[in-house]
């Protein structure tokens, strides 16, 4: 390992320790190194604060001179809600600048560098790159294109299934595994189901773990069949979305505007349009939602091609039954050449769980 590797493996350990607090910005760490100490070190804690440069440029003072930072994505080069990262990097003295990944932001890419470079700071750039930019696939994709990465997550047997014939679905997965949901939970800013969930089990969809953040609660209902005694009605535990077709009752609209939930009608007379919701949602600066649906709006997320990461936890369990509903609905494919893969895939054992997870690769 070069001291590169191993000053920006640190770096990234910092960025990594606040995965759900900065959204819509990027996770982002920085360490300063002169005569071989670390003097430095910061990450970006929440969208509008200082950025890691600043915190880790803070902590050095004057010891940052003619030193070496290490930061995880490139300085940012533009005034927003702070001044630019690499003008400060500039006026500290700096000598070297050691960066993992550029920006994909286009207001930023390459700007960053030019400034540095400009200066007569020695950059360079590719350390550690592809950890950082899985560490912010959320970031990279939603900079882009505007729209929240979207996460579908499930708890199955062996056999796909997510609850008997006759509903019961307590417990399919250990407590490990759903503790360890519920740190997924923390680290997306909105949850989505569809009504039929909670129709049958009246869930929260809050983040039960210290001192966590309860996501927007994203609830798709083409009708407006939500019970107004529903917990995600009346609880007051977090923020309420309801996406619903253009044929939904007005008056019970109205009376779920009058309790605060926000609710949105998509252009669709029947169904909501599910392309819409995302785009609606991408307005509305919600970078990232974890979709823990039943079947069939799993399946048209995903038939949609609107699913960018799959995270199974896969209970050592048989069900069996035509009848008992699978994590997996709709009409499905036709043929196996058809049938969408997942990339990048990765296990790990969780209690007597197995937690998969991968990327779905979509036939054009």
């Amino acid at each position: 390992m070069t001291d590169h590797t191993f000053y920006m493996e640190l770096a990234l350990k910092n960025a990594q320790a606040m995965k759900g607090q900065t959204d819509p910005n990027p996770l982002v760490g920085a360490v300063i190194v002169n005569d071989n100490r670390i003097v430095g070190v910061g990450a970006h804690l929440k969208a509008g604060e200082p950025h890691a440069e600043v915190h880790a440029l803070r902590m050095a003072g004057e010891h940052a001179k003619g030193g070496t930072i290490y930061v995880t994505l490139e300085p940012c080069s533009h005034h927003g809600r702070t001044g630019p990262c690499a003008e400060a990097i500039v006026a500290a003295g700096l000598k070297r600048v050691v960066i993992a990944t550029l920006d994909p932001n286009p207001v930023v890419s390459g700007n960053g560098v030019k400034i540095l470079e400009q200066a007569g700071i020695e950059v360079i750039t590719g350390v550690c790159e592809e950890e950082s930019r899985q560490m912010n696939e959320v970031f990279n994709k939603f900079i882009t294109q505007k729209t929240p990465f979207i996460t579908m997550k499930s708890g199955i047997t062996l056999d796909g299934k997510i609850a008997t014939h006759t509903s019961d679905s307590k417990w399919i997965t250990s407590e490990e595994s759903r503790k360890d949901a519920h740190h997924l939970r923390n680290e997306h800013r909105a949850i989505m189901v569809g009504v039929n969930t909670v129709l049958k089990d009246d869930p929260e969809l809050t983040t039960r773990i210290p001192n966590g953040r309860n996501p927007i609660r994203v609830l798709i209902d083409s009708h407006l069949k939500v019970p107004l005694t529903a917990k995600v009605v009346v609880d007051q535990q977090a923020e309420t979305w309801i996406f619903t077709s253009q044929n939904a009752d007005p008056d019970k609209e109205a009376e779920l505007q009058s309790r605060g939930i926000q609710v949105f009608r998509t252009d669709s007379s029947e169904h909501v349009n599910v392309q819409q919701v995302v785009e609606i949602l991408g307005e509305r600066l919600v970078s990232s939602v974890l979709l823990e649906g039943g079947g069939t709006i799993n399946a048209a997320f995903l038939e949609h091609q609107l699913i960018d990461k799959v995270v199974l936890y896969l209970a050592p369990k048989l069900i069996g039954g035509k009848d008992a509903p699978t994590f997996l609905e709709g009409t499905g494919f036709a043929k196996m050449n058809q049938a969408i893969e997942l990339s990048a895939t990765q296990i790990e054992k969780i209690g007597k769980d197995f937690k998969l997870t991968g990327y779905p690769i979509y036939h054009s």
